[in-house]
């Protein structure tokens, strides 16, 4: 759904005009503003129309209309743990059981469908921006734009932190520095070998039991699969992780965890740092373990 933005004009842009304060005050991509020069209405300065090369006075208010003129997905009525919302941001706690993006395998029952049911019982509508994936068989914190503008600050700009039930024993912290390569693209399977692309992972042992050791991971680069494919590579594949492994097969899914992410919030220019609760199969296989899983609140918090 469309979005309207309001800006007090500073001072250091009296007399400038209205494309400078767009870009420059209100951060607005080129492309954003060309296509809000060729939409009726989208600017207006103090109630009124007006142009881009208009200029403006200190203490004016610009408000521009962001369009959101993607396609929505198709409803589809499923239940959403939501972390946090607003008229920018949506954040959800994702469940391992839904993939995120419709597929041939997965045409209407993603979290992309959930996503726009939930808006549509609002009232609302958007396109599906989400800022990052996750898995399939992966939990956690997935941040969502709800329209263009917060969809272009978001991205790149998202921090995030995981737990992760590796296979074997590790203590301390490391860094993992291999690339990742699709051996055959028509498989999603990723393994590392030189000449991928650069791929690092930083974890740190939070505890073990069982066979398997608690992982805090964050990425410095966002590879698909980077996680799972990088403790294979170290020979401890996750716990449940049937295409990099095979123990505890019976559990279903890889024990991977987006336990929180951190940003700034694109409008307010809040930070934000949203916790994601462990679901209850991994919670419940880590105790069984006797590994305690760090508590995580399921709001948001100033970092």
């Amino acid at each position: 759904m469309p979005r309207v933005l309001t800006f007090k004009v500073p001072a250091e842009y009296d007399n400038k005009k209205v494309v400078h304060v767009l870009r420059g005050e209100a951060r607005l991509s080129s492309r954003l503003v060309n296509s809000l020069k060729r939409t009726d209405g989208a600017i207006t300065l103090n109630g009124s129309h007006i142009r881009t090369v208009d200029t403006v006075r200190a203490g004016d208010t610009l408000a521009v209309t962001i369009p959101d003129d993607a396609v929505c997905p198709e409803p589809f009525e499923a239940a959403l743990d939501v972390l946090y919302e607003d008229e920018d941001v949506l954040v959800v706690n994702k469940s391992p059981d839904i993939a995120v993006h419709p597929s041939h395998n997965h045409l209407g029952n993603t979290l992309a469908n959930a996503v726009s049911w939930h808006l549509s019982q609002q009232g609302k509508s958007a396109s599906f921006r989400c800022i990052g994936r996750l898995d399939k068989g992966t939990s956690g914190a997935l941040v969502c734009a709800l329209n263009r503008f917060a969809a272009a600050r978001l991205t790149g700009g998202v921090q995030k932190s995981y737990l992760a039930a590796a296979c074997g024993r590790l203590e301390g912290s490391g860094v993992i520095d291999e690339p990742i390569i699709r051996p055959d693209p028509m498989k999603t399977k990723r393994a590392c070998a030189p000449g991928g692309e650069k791929a690092v992972t930083r974890w740190e042992a939070l505890g073990g039991g069982g066979g398997v050791t608690l992982l805090r991971v964050t990425l410095e680069t966002g590879r698909t699969h980077q996680i799972r494919v990088h403790f294979a590579h170290l020979g401890m594949p996750l716990a449940g992780d049937t295409m990099y492994g095979d123990a505890f097969a019976q559990l279903g899914r890889q024990m991977l965890h987006c336990e929180q992410a951190v940003f700034t919030h694109p409008v307010t220019g809040e930070p934000l740092r949203v916790h994601a609760p462990l679901p209850a199969d991994m919670a419940d296989f880590l105790l069984e373990r006797g590994i305690a899983a760090p508590d995580a609140e399921s709001r948001r918090t100033a970092p």
